[in-house]
């Protein structure tokens, strides 16, 4: 069984630059580092989709991701607060009848 490793974003960055600045082919830049060419690609398209925020690390997101999930666990406890609400609007009438 192997084990998955894992890059930190200088080393991917400085990968990526070596195809783009270099001139040197995808797959021998990831022979010559002795990593998936596959993985290679795709760290390549993603920094070229976005440079200054590619590769965020575990636990970061990129901004925009950030403020989704934040948007949306505030639509989440705004739908939970507005349900509770409910019920005890429901309560409390068949409970003064």
């Amino acid at each position: 069984m192997s084990t998955r490793r894992s890059y930190d974003k200088e080393f991917k960055i400085s990968a990526v630059k070596l195809i783009l600045e270099g001139g040197k082919s995808t797959a021998s830049v990831a022979r010559d580092l002795g990593v998936n060419e596959n993985s290679l690609h795709n760290w390549k398209r993603a920094y070229l989709e976005d440079q200054e925020n590619s590769f965020p690390g575990k636990g970061h997101q990129k901004p925009e991701d950030e403020e989704l999930r934040k948007l949306r666990k505030a639509l989440h406890d705004m739908t939970m607060e507005r349900d509770i609400l409910k019920k005890a609007i429901a309560y409390f009438t068949k409970a003064g009848a």
